[in-house]
């Protein structure tokens, strides 16, 4: 029997919804496994600890964590704190804290849901974003000066390092390797970003001819906006920056059908620390408590967590059950279903458990 220790951090808005559907679910595939359980720990971290606090979690956030086998988040963010506070308070200390630098976003229409796009069907968009996830645009370096005044200055350092760029270029090679079209898009924008981004070109280059079995084109980021949304068919695995993969997998998940759908995975691939995983769709404080919150970006997340902690068939028997029940039309409002948050997890739980 494998007893793997999760920590979960529900967070905000519609977090502890999902959280706690996605750990249902996990309890109910360990009992059909039959050889794995979950012990999870729940940690109140988020915007109401920061209301009565000062911070968004303890001090000591990043050791009570270590102890781990994966972290399973929610979302985080609140109307009546600051952004800046709420994600550089939790979410960022601990993906930069424990280097899980590979930021992995699985794109796909699953069944029963209909995309935005026209043409597009179940097998048209299957895509995997690689988003680099310790620097570049959300280094954190910068700085304001002369506040308020009228020569008042904001800077914003985007840094790319050698080791940075090189190290998600080849996690992105590898995943592309991996994939049955061995196909990876490299996303720039090195016309106008002159410095980093062409040492981001010049890296995935060298990289690639370590790859020669895996065919890779480069798109500048506005370009890539529109070959996703008008040839979707044509991209399978892609590499980003921290700020255009952020931004062009919000653009994913909305052309698979709904953020509600989508997952990521926060990894750090040489395994010293935990990895996070955690659904995109946001806090979403519009329908917090109304019960209607789509739990399948935390199901499919949670099949992430999963593959990398080794249990694959585990993995696929929840994403069987999932796009068994989305099939089904068993689905929340946004994916245009009528089913609640409870209806949707109960029916993966019985899918899973026929399975």
């Amino acid at each position: 029997m494998k007893d793997y220790a999760i920590a979960a951090i529900p967070a905000d808005g519609i977090g502890p919804e999902v959280i706690t559907a996605g750990v249902e679910v996990l309890h109910a595939l360990a009992q059909r496994q039959g050889d794995m359980r979950f012990s999870v720990h729940t940690f109140e971290w988020g915007s109401d600890y920061y209301k009565t606090h000062g911070v968004m979690m303890p001090e000591d956030g990043l050791e009570q964590l270590k102890a781990f086998d994966a972290i399973y988040f929610g979302a985080v963010g609140a109307p009546d704190v600051p952004d800046h506070i709420t994600l550089w308070g939790l979410r960022l200390p601990i993906c930069q804290g424990f280097d899980q630098y590979a930021n992995v976003r699985p794109t796909k229409i699953l069944p029963g849901i209909q995309s935005p796009l026209r043409k597009a069907v179940p097998g048209t968009l299957d895509w995997v974003i690689v988003r680099e996830n310790s620097e570049g645009e959300y280094s954190g370096h910068g700085g304001r000066a002369h506040r308020g005044l009228p020569e008042e200055v904001g800077t914003e350092v985007a840094i790319f390092t050698r080791t940075g760029v090189t190290r998600i270029m080849r996690y992105a090679f590898r995943l592309a390797q991996t994939r049955p079209r061995k196909l990876l898009t490299v996303v720039t924008k090195s016309n106008a970003q002159r410095h980093g981004m062409v040492m981001w070109d010049e890296i995935a280059a060298e990289v690639a001819r370590e790859f020669p079995d895996v065919t890779w084109d480069k798109m500048l980021v506005d370009a890539m906006t529109v070959r996703m949304t008008l040839h979707p068919e044509s991209l399978d695995t892609i590499v980003a920056t921290n700020l255009h993969a952020d931004i062009l997998s919000d653009l994913a998940g909305a052309l698979a059908g709904s953020l509600g759908v989508a997952p990521t995975a926060n990894i750090d691939p040489e395994r010293r620390f935990p990895s996070m995983f955690e659904p995109i769709h946001g806090s979403a404080f519009d329908i917090t408590g109304k019960g209607i919150a789509n739990p399948v970006a935390s199901f499919w997340t949670a099949a992430q967590m999963l593959e990398h902690l080794g249990e694959g068939e585990a993995a696929i028997r929840l994403m069987t059950a999932v796009e068994r029940v989305c099939a089904e039309g068993i689905m929340t409002p946004d994916v245009g279903g009528t089913a609640n948050t409870r209806e949707v997890t109960q029916a993966v739980i019985r899918a899973i458990a026929e399975g």
